[in-house]
């Protein structure tokens, strides 16, 4: 069989890139696919960030100009890559909202499945719920609806989706390991990009007032606007107890070392480092923010879901672990344990068998 890949960006240290290394690998390397993936703007020298196995195929859509132009440019080459490309299956993993344009321009009678790695409501940016807001998410459902298949990542997606055409597959649990945290270090975890919808501003004012109530504690954050992050923090008074690391690929050392994992979106899809963090037996604290962490995290079985964009009651649980080993331990044990729901194997089993009766 062979898959073709439409996303935006696949060499970065993104959460999607991440999971279609994974599975992308895995298709090959297990299943004998043959995979391509086809990204925009995104030069030919740039090694991906992800190892990727050797045959896996990269392309490339050079895309640009204003709004029309764009779009233009954006139906020429996709269908000049599906024609050259030929795959059995197109599968899109795109946030934006071009990706619910894909139904629309590629001309191909291949199946074209959708695959959610987001809320539907995610925003760049702040936004007031208005006309724009309601036609935009009105034309999702709209187009999410017109691709052959639509995967959601959780049972949560799926209900944030009026749609028949609509499967649940989650992403694959790809750290299978025996080590373990001790959870001795007082040392806090977070890995994002600094992007409204990831919420770093809201994590810095969570630890504004823990670095008052613990001191010896520390918070590591792996993120790519180090700089600005640092002003941020300085400008609530924060001026200790936060180290900034750039993006890293031995990243499972740094699980090792920590003793939680927070997490402080305002949307996320089906966040892998909760099941990163899980699979190193960390307990993880995040905001109940649409959709992703409420797929993962059992409230005070695993971690705790605080209410979303509550502040204190975040700083009360964050607090309460800080001062409780015993409490970290128990749930660090369960954390560990609900990665096996989403072992590698057991998922990607999900997806030939999906893939397979799509071409049936």
């Amino acid at each position: 069989m062979r898959l073709l890949y439409i996303v935006p960006k696949i060499k970065n240290p993104g959460g999607v890139a991440r999971v279609l290394a994974v599975k992308a690998n895995y298709f090959v390397e297990h299943f004998g696919y043959d995979v391509h993936v086809l990204s925009q703007n995104e030069s030919s020298d740039k090694l991906p960030f992800y190892k990727f196995n050797e045959k896996i195929v990269f392309h490339n859509m050079n895309l640009n100009g204003n709004a029309f132009r764009f779009f233009m440019s954006l139906k020429k080459a996709v269908n000049q890559k599906v024609k050259e490309i030929n795959p059995d299956v197109i599968l899109v993993a795109d946030n934006g909202l071009k990706a619910f344009l894909y139904p629309f321009i590629i001309k191909t009678k291949i199946p074209i499945v959708f695959e959610c790695h987001g809320s539907k409501f995610i925003e760049e940016k702040r936004h007031q719920v208005g006309l724009f807001l309601k036609l935009k998410y009105w034309f999702k459902n709209y187009a999410a609806g017109k691709f052959t298949k639509m995967v959601a990542l959780s049972d949560e997606s799926l209900k944030e989706w009026n749609l028949k055409n609509i499967e649940v597959i989650p992403n694959p649990a790809w750290i299978e390991t025996e080590f373990t945290s001790s959870l001795q270090s007082k040392k806090a975890f977070v890995i994002a990009r600094n992007s409204y919808e990831k919420g770093l501003d809201r994590l810095l004012l969570i630890w504004k007032e823990i670095a008052q109530k613990h001191p010896d504690w520390t918070l590591d954050i792996y993120s790519d606007d180090i700089d600005f992050l640092e002003k941020e923090a300085q400008n609530l008074g924060i001026t200790s107890t936060i180290n900034y690391f750039d993006f890293v690929k031995n990243i499972e050392q740094k699980y090792l070392e920590s003793s939680l994992y927070l997490m402080t979106s305002r949307t996320e899809g089906f966040p892998m480092v909760l099941l990163e963090a899980m699979a190193f037996g960390l307990p993880c604290i995040a905001f109940d923010c649409p959709i992703g962490p409420r797929a993962i995290i059992e409230n005070d079985k695993n971690g705790f879901l605080i209410p979303d964009g509550n502040i204190e009651i975040f700083v009360e649980k964050l607090s309460f672990l800080m001062d409780n080993e015993e409490e970290r331990i128990r749930l660090g044990i369960n954390a560990k344990e609900t990665t096996k729901k989403f072992s590698t194997p057991k998922i990607m089993e999900q997806w030939k068998l999906f893939l397979e009766n799509l071409i049936a």
